[in-house]
């Protein structure tokens, strides 16, 4: 499912059985979307009652919601496409769905205006992430988690948002994230362009990475992707051993 039938441009997708073509996805029905936001509250609802502190709701890389915000994965004509407000309504009924199970405060949202991941970008990404990013700010959320950086990919088609941006128009937390290392994370938190700054990648060769940190011991060289994860054997993900001084 996506917002419109668009299919990933690439050479395919990494599975089990080895590299497949993409598929053309099935445009949702209208009627559809609200089943979809009751699955995001229904989560929510599980995490809270598993335990968690919060949830992150993904509008980030490619994936469902993303779909829905950019014009170039977004061709619909009703209710949920043809302009920046009515791309940003799937958003919207979300972000009201989760946080009807959690406060506010306890919930955040990932964007990733700058991102090519899954064959992302659209010409007009700084309006509409701008204005993604004015209309969060109404809800007091927790945190609004912006992939700003450049090291997954960028998709070029104009000049990359910076957290000074989102700055202007999200007065909540601002997180930033992606290619930042310990001292250009304290740099940006220094400058006010954030408040905190997540790190993904570094963790997987680097499990104990706060300790890293924290000690000034150096950083595992970066894991191979074929090592992240892998359907066919043990090796990676779960094994990188922590520092051993000396």
């Amino acid at each position: 499912m996506s917002a419109s039938a668009v299919r990933i441009e690439g050479d395919g997708i990494h599975t089990p059985l080895g590299k497949k073509p993409y598929e053309t996805p099935r445009a949702l029905d209208t009627w559809e979307i609200a089943g979809v936001v009751a699955d995001y509250r229904q989560a929510a609802a599980r995490a809270r009652n598993a335990g968690f502190d919060g949830v992150e709701i993904h509008a980030a890389n490619g994936y469902l919601i993303d779909q829905f915000l950019q014009s170039k994965t977004n061709l619909r004509m009703d209710d949920y496409g043809g302009s920046i407000e009515k791309r940003t309504r799937f958003l919207r009924e979300v972000v009201e769905a989760v946080t009807a199970e959690w406060p506010a405060g306890r919930v955040g949202v990932r964007i990733s205006p700058n991102g090519a991941f899954n064959d992302m970008g659209s010409p007009n990404f700084r309006e509409q992430f701008t204005s993604v990013a004015a209309t969060l700010d109404r809800y007091g959320l927790g945190y609004l988690h912006v992939v700003d950086g450049l090291a997954f990919g960028f998709h070029t088609l104009g000049s990359p948002m910076t957290l000074a941006d989102f700055r202007q128009v999200f007065h909540g937390p601002l997180m930033g994230n992606c290619g930042y290392s310990l001292e250009t994370a304290e740099q940006a938190i220094q400058a006010g362009h954030a408040d905190l700054i997540a790190f993904g990648r570094p963790f997987i060769s680097n499990p104990d990475l706060v300790e890293r940190f924290r000690n000034g011991w150096r950083l595992a060289e970066p894991a191979d992707t074929t090592a992240w994860y892998s359907p066919t054997g043990a090796a990676g993900y779960t094994d990188f051993p922590a520092h051993a001084p000396g």
